[in-house]
């Protein structure tokens, strides 16, 4: 196993966590030394757990390298003094708090991209003061009695949540908040409100959050208010990940999300494994084992999408992402068809972590700069429109491709990679969303199936050309436009042979004419029916081989059936 210095940190970040949770006394050197200060003044409910809460970071300070100044004086707010801090707290504060001048000081100060913990009573605070109502991200309404609860955790990647479960049960005081967070946050856990008595906001109810905000970062959680939550090991993690998230010890995307449909969220469905090796599936994580091999989505191909996944090593380990590769049990037709991007952060510049495989290297100041080490969670969000890719780490832009091989396609099918023994790689919450419009020329392309393009056989322009199943190559005789419910290349039509309507009737190019026999429609299935038959184009007998010709059958839905529309 390739375990190096990499390992080292990885362990040493994990060991700071347990001491952090168990109240431990030795220092840390997982991160950078840093400095924290704490703010609780209150002009408003005064909660009873601020003492305990102010003796909680302290501790985790302590043990996880960074200091901490505690103060109720808002005299503290002056850009000189504020500048020694990465990050401030508002520790349960209530009410109006900080003057004018005050406010200026702490606008500049994160501005200047330093960050800002809110807890708990940190949204009863300052309602009249905009920035900082934008940059806690919500304002308290109400709250029930007292409850026992369970959070539903929606992002295991953040350094605040990447210890829970996809649920957690524990027992506050539970706010209501005036406005939803979700649009300018990225939320990490939300109240189920079936699970307690009180809730004002429905099936969606965020409760802890971050986003960036005008240069600086922003964590807020509405845990906190009473004094046992700050014994709890795992709201004792959630605060040093809130703190190493704010004080930029830990990156994160928290960019606001919606509109993602889950592909892995615990559940295989439509998964296959190419080649050998595996992927152990425990607690909604997917781990690799052996190899080399593929964890492959096999129940659908994607055109143009966001695809967004976390993944962690667990020291110098390898693995990638691919994208755009045809259905195949073989790993390598991945390799041959498609396009990886890479999880190795040790390896050359253009195989290294962010990088397209053997293709174009990140950007790798940027993907330094973005990178958590071994051991802690990364997203990736991999944004294909068209044959363009864009990769982002941890909500940073560290790659821009375009792919300009004819026979390959960033359109396809997407799958994870396991390496090999000794790679040990996981991955959670693998999420797409589909983009309409995104082909700069809707329409016009190629139309892909089984890794393979619907090709005019040697760009013959007669009547009664044959179309076929041929190797992708860009050129004229495999470009089709999508011309209301004809489908044209060359200057011509695809025809279904006279008319007819039997099984294997061969698929041709014809003059143009309007009849059903050049009639096409693509169903949401992906295959691509002709009305007046009823049937769908598939290649004869099943085959995949260059110059297979394409014929009508029954329609199945099978994969040698299911085609992308340019």
């Amino acid at each position: 196993m390739r375990h190096t210095v990499r390992s080292i940190l990885a362990v040493a970040a994990a060991t700071a966590t347990i001491m952090a949770c168990t109240g431990g006394s030795a220092a840390s050197a997982a991160d950078a030394p840093y400095d924290v200060l704490v703010f609780s003044k209150t002009a408003g409910f005064r909660h009873d757990a601020i003492p305990v809460g102010i003796q909680t970071i302290r501790e985790l300070g302590a043990v996880n390298n960074f200091t901490v100044t505690a103060t109720e004086d808002a005299n503290a707010f002056t850009t000189d003094n504020l500048a020694q801090y990465e990050t401030v707290v508002f520790l349960n504060t209530t009410g109006d708090v900080l003057n004018a001048v005050q406010q200026t000081a702490f606008e500049s100060y994160i501005r200047s991209g330093k960050g800002y913990v809110g807890v708990h009573a940190a949204a009863d605070t300052e309602y009249d003061w905009p920035f900082y109502g934008e940059l806690v991200g919500a304002y308290f309404s109400s709250h029930p009695a007292i409850q026992q609860v369970t959070e539903r955790v929606e992002n295991r990647a953040h350094a605040a949540t990447a210890h829970l479960g996809q649920s957690w049960v524990r027992t506050d005081e539970l706010y209501n908040y005036r406005t939803n967070p979700r649009g300018s946050a990225r939320v990490l856990a939300t109240l189920d409100e079936s699970t307690y008595s009180g809730g004002t906001m429905g099936a969606d109810h965020p409760h802890t959050w971050c986003k960036t905000y005008q240069g600086g970062r922003s964590f807020y959680t509405g845990n906190g208010h009473t004094q046992a939550s700050y014994g709890e090991p795992a709201f004792r993690s959630m605060l040093l990940g809130g703190l190493r998230y704010t004080a930029g010890r830990s990156k994160a995307d928290c960019r606001p999300e919606t509109g993602y449909t889950a592909l892995y969220d615990g559940s295989t469905s439509g998964w296959s494994q190419a080649g050998p090796g595996s992927f152990t599936n425990s607690e909604a994580t997917l781990t690799s084992v052996g190899g080399m091999g593929l964890f492959w989505y096999s129940a659908k191909e994607f055109q143009s999408y966001s695809l967004k996944l976390d993944w962690r090593m667990a020291g110098d380990d390898n693995s990638g992402v691919f994208i755009g590769f045809p259905p195949s049990g073989d790993p390598n037709s991945a390799v041959d068809n498609g396009y990886e991007v890479q999880i190795d952060a040790t390896d050359a510049a253009d195989r290294t972590t962010g990088s397209v495989y053997g293709f174009k290297s990140a950007d790798l100041a940027a993907r330094d700069a973005a990178l958590n080490p071994p051991g802690e969670w990364n997203t990736f969000e991999l944004l294909v429109e068209g044959e363009r890719l864009q990769v982002f780490l941890n909500g940073v832009k560290i790659n821009d491709f375009t792919n300009t091989v004819p026979a390959r396609s960033l359109a396809g099918h997407i799958g994870i990679q396991n390496h090999g023994t000794g790679d040990d790689v996981s991955f959670r919450s693998i999420r797409i969303k589909e983009l309409g419009g995104s082909n700069p020329n809707p329409g016009v392309g190629p139309i892909r199936g089984g890794g393979k393009c619907v090709d005019v056989s040697g760009s013959g322009t007669a009547d009664g050309t044959k179309i076929q199943l041929y190797t992708c190559n860009g050129t004229g005789a495999q470009n089709w436009t999508v011309s209301g419910s004809t489908l044209r290349a060359l200057g011509k039509c695809m025809d279904v042979a006279g008319g007819a309507t039997a099984d294997n009737t061969r698929v041709q190019l014809w003059t143009c004419n309007g009849s059903g026999a050049q009639n096409w429609s693509a169903q949401a299935d992906g295959t691509l029916r002709n009305p007046q038959s009823g049937k769908c184009l598939t290649p004869l007998g099943g085959a995949t081989a260059d110059g297979t010709q394409l014929v009508i059958a029954p329609c199945t839905a099978a994969a040698n059936q299911k085609w992308t529309m340019p």
